[in-house]
Parts: C-alpha cells; sequence; structure tokens
C-alpha cells in the first residue's frame, strides 16, 4: 500500500461502479472520480424535449451477475433493480417476409423453429441447445468468470480441451451450421458475432456462448428508467456502502513511485492519495498521459477496433401498437432485429471500411420504458453497424446512410420517419464521447485480443494499479464488463489481507 489511503476508482461506467460496491462493501476507503455530471458511461441517457434515450447498451442478460454485484455491497438487487423479461427476447425479421420470435423455454422455443423451417430443423435445434448449454457450461468457468491475470488461469489443459471438443476453436459458422441446416436459423445464432466485432466466419465457436446468454438465457430490462437505471442504482447502492462520488472530475495523472501507486492527480491539480487505483475508462486513451510509462501495456501496440455503429433515436407521436411487416403474435416487440438480404458481403464491405450495401438493423422499441415519452408516444431506436475511424471514413457518408436507413424503415412498415425528432450518433459522434477509433465496442475479439490476450487486469510492473472494462478479459457486453470490475476489486481485497 505505497501511497496509503483506500482505492480510487477512475471511471463511473459499469465496471467502476462494480469494482467501488463491492469495495465499499468490504469496508474499504473508495473515492470514484467521474468526468462527466453522473454514472453511467457507455451506459449513458440522453433527452430530447419530453423524450428520453438510452445512449449504450440495450442487451441485458445473465442478471445473476448484476444479482452477485448488488449482493456485495449487502444490498437486494430487487430492491434497488427490478427487471423484467422480455417476451420475445428478440424478433428475427428475415427479408423473405418470415420471422422468428426468440422466446423462453425449450419446448416453446422449438415450436417457434417448427413453425418458421420444419419438424426436422426444430430437432436438430434441440440438440444443438444442448450443445450451446455444454459449451456455456464449460467456458464460463474457465474463460469468463475468471481472472486472466493470475498464472494458475493458464493451466487448464481439461477446460481447453473440453473446449476444443466442443468446438469452441473452430470458426462460428462452421460450428454452428454442422447443427443446423436452415439459413434463417443459422443466422439467429451467428449474428451476435458482431458483438464482439468479428463476422461469423471469423469469430471463434466459443462465441456461441453469447448465443447461448441471450436465446437461451434471456434478454431483461429495468422496470422503471431504462437501461440508464443500471448505473444509477450501482451508484447509489455503492454510496449507501459508503463510496464517495465526485462528477465533473478528471483524471490528470496516475502517480507511482518505487513501490507502486500513490495518488491520482486531477486536472485541477488537487491529488488524491491511493493504495489502490482501478482504471475503468477507454484504455487506448489512458495510455496517453494518464498512466506511467511503466503501466503501457505490450497488447496496445496495435490495437484492432471492433467496427462502430450509427445510431439513430427518434422520438415518436404515436405508439406503435399494430404489428409491422412480418405479422407478429404480439404487436412491435422490445428487440427486432430485421436482416439484410445479403450476409457474407455486408460483412466483407464492413471489415473494408466501406458502408455494408444491405444492412442489418437492430431496432429498439422499450414500450416498457413508460417514462421515456409522454403518455400516447414512444421512442424507438434504430443501429445499423459501420466501420470505425480507423480507416479512411467519411464524414459526409452519415446523411446517405440515414436517407438509406429512413428509406429502410418505410419499407419494413415503420412510415416516413424521416421528419421525426431524432438524436444521431455516428463514429465521429461516438469519437466526439471519447471512444477510441470511433466506435464504443473497444478491442474486436480476435484470437490475440481474447482471454489471457486481451490487455491485463492489472499493470505488472505498478503494484496497486488495476483495470476494468470492456477494454480488458473477459471484454465486451455488461455481464463481462461487471465480471472485470469484480476481479479487480478481488485482487485489490485479497492483497490487504
Amino acid at each position: 500500500m505505497a501511497g496509503g489511503g483506500g482505492t480510487v476508482v477512475i471511471g463511473a461506467g459499469l465496471a467502476g461502479l462494480a469494482a467501488a460496491m463491492r469495495l465499499a462493501g468490504a469496508g474499504r476507503e473508495v473515492t470514484v472520480i467521474e468526468a462527466g455530471d453522473g454514472p453511467g458511461g457507455c451506459c449513458g441517457s440522453a433527452v430530447l424535449g419530453p423524450y428520453r434515450f438510452d445512449t449504450g447498451p440495450s442487451v441485458l442478460t445473465m442478471p445473476g451477475v448484476l444479482a452477485d454485484t448488488f449482493a456485495a455491497a449487502g444490498e437486494d438487487p430487487d430492491r434497488w433493480l427490478p427487471l423484467r423479461r422480455l417476451d420475445p427476447y428478440y424478433r428475427l425479421a428475415y427479408p423473405d417476409g418470415t420471422f422468428l420470435d426468440v422466446v423462453a423455454g425449450a419446448g416453446e422455443m422449438a415450436e417457434q423453429v417448427r413453425r418458421l423451417c420444419g419438424p426436422a430443423e426444430a430437432r436438430r435445434y434441440l440438440r444443438f441447445r444442448r450443445h450451446l448449454g455444454e459449451m456455456f457450461d464449460a467456458a464460463w468457468p474457465a474463460f469468463i468468470d475468471r481472472d486472466m491475470t493470475r498464472l494458475r488461469a493458464l493451466a487448464r489443459p481439461y477446460a481447453l480441451a473440453r473446449l476444443a471438443a466442443l468446438g469452441g476453436f473452430r470458426r462460428l459458422d462452421r460450428l454452428v451450421r454442422s447443427h443446423l441446416t436452415d439459413d434463417r436459423l443459422v443466422r439467429a445464432h451467428t449474428f451476435q458475432a458482431l458483438y464482439v466485432g468479428l463476422p461469423p466466419g471469423r469469430a471463434l465457436g466459443v462465441y456461441a456462448v453469447i448465443a447461448h446468454m441471450d436465446t437461451v438465457g434471456g434478454v431483461y430490462f429495468p422496470e422503471r428508467g431504462g437501461m440508464h437505471a443500471i448505473p444509477r442504482a450501482m451508484a447509489s447502492a455503492a454510496e449507501k456502502a459508503g463510496a464517495r462520488f465526485r462528477y465533473g472530475t478528471r483524471a490528470a495523472r496516475v502517480e507511482t513511485d518505487g513501490s507502486g501507486v500513490t495518488g491520482v492527480l486531477l486536472d485541477t491539480g488537487e491529488r488524491l492519495a491511493a493504495a489502490d487505483v482501478v482504471v475503468a475508462c477507454d484504455l487506448v486513451q489512458a495510455h496517453r498521459g494518464l498512466l506511467p510509462d511503466t503501466a503501457r501495456d505490450w497488447r496496445l501496440r496495435r490495437p484492432r477496433f471492433s467496427p462502430s455503429c450509427l445510431v439513430v433515436h427518434l422520438a415518436l407521436d404515436r405508439a406503435l401498437n399494430r404489428a409491422l411487416n412480418p405479422p407478429a403474435r404480439s404487436g412491435q416487440a422490445h428487440h427486432t432485429l430485421h436482416f439484410g438480404r445479403q450476409w457474407h458481403a455486408t460483412f466483407a464491405e464492413l471489415a473494408a471500411g466501406r458502408p455494408q450495401p444491405d444492412p442489418s438493423l437492430l431496432v429498439t422499441y422499450p414500450e416498457a420504458d413508460a417514462a421515456a415519452a409522454p403518455d400516447g408516444h414512444a421512442t424507438l431506436s434504430v443501429l445499423e453497424p459501420t466501420a470505425n475511424l480507423t480507416g479512411a471514413a467519411e464524414p459526409s457518408r452519415t446523411p446517405r446512410l440515414l436517407d438509406r436507413l429512413f428509406g429502410r424503415l418505410a419499407e419494413l412498415g415503420y412510415g416516413d420517419l424521416s421528419g421525426a425528432p431524432r438524436l444521431v450518433i455516428d463514429p465521429q459522434g461516438w469519437r466526439r464521447r471519447g471512444h477510441s477509433a470511433g466506435t464504443p465496442f473497444a478491442l474486436d475479439h480476435r484470437f490475440s485480443q481474447t482471454a489471457w490476450f486481451r490487455p491485463s487486469g492489472r499493470a505488472r510492473l505498478v503494484p496497486g494499479l488495476h483495470f476494468a472494462g470492456m477494454y480488458t478479459a473477459p471484454g465486451v457486453g455488461v455481464p463481462p464488463v461487471l465480471i472485470s470490475g469484480r476481479l479487480a476489486a478481488e485482487r485489490i481485497l485479497e492483497a490487504a489481507r
């Protein structure tokens, strides 16, 4: 404990909040500094008149990870953050006019597959579903819920062999196609590769666990306040446990001496003494002055970033209370993924830094979040994958992409939304919000940036300096980010014993 004092957490996103909750719950003195005016980080919120939008993740899976975080602070998660399970989890709409609702229960889901693809594919689906469960059981404790900074995490030959036997080191699309034959069902279990920044043909088969997490485990949503309610509740619980928050405060430099961390210098010139520091922000940005030279990670010398996205948040003067094209059993779903007619070509163009010729669109309609819009009104958010800014991205692309997007929405039955009040975030907008390469999805998850090869959760040459967030293992997504915060807290508490 070179610097004396407690722990300073830099960043009040989900990772920093998870670390703060656990440390404060264990009686540690914790100060969280955040450059923004409130908690959330990437899990943010924006307003447009009387409308409110979530500007970060829209998919919440594995709610047990979140519940465990609250429990570590001595709190009941249901009291702070009641959740509802979405029904359906997703609606997958295909260009041929068919659709698949992803619903709870093996039998119920098999019936959806039978309706779309026939009884033989439904039987294959049930076998594949069991396979996904086996892969999840093998991957979760060995590669996701595990501290990759510890040497003992490397010596898992049985886990590696088991995962290899299940196809974890094959390519994702080949793994799925070895079980399923209908291309629509294959897409339903491979589109998740974009969550880790790769096309299905390049992602490892182990990332089929993401399909298990959201198609089997389920997708959830806060009862009140949208996704931004998650960081707000976490910050309140951390404060109750004793953590202090300083918003509108920017860290300028992590200070060290020969024995480790000593404190954090703020941009105001104030210095906070610290025995430990958790850096829970964009690590590429942090390496540009915030961190000492001895903390530089070789894995970030040539970072490979995930694609970015164009997001359009729309303020509607009506509710979408009718079934759109295609017809569905329950009107507009919370999450609808409209697949484009092309598939492989769209990924090739994205990887080349060009607009996708026929992109798939994720449409989020948070009807359950009643306070997000006035009575009788609604909000709608549309996400289209785009290239990040590491190549020759042109700012002038956004108007053309918007015109195409509104035309596509009209074709899908949403009507002409081009005149609706809107907030637009494109790659340049993500960069202005502090995201390296103009992407909110950090590094992609190619083999060389996965597990032990992802940036480390601690600086080995700087005792007391730890990292958390989507740049570190286990990676991108709400559950992995929460786990990264837990791992940082556990290392600090273990060293203090």
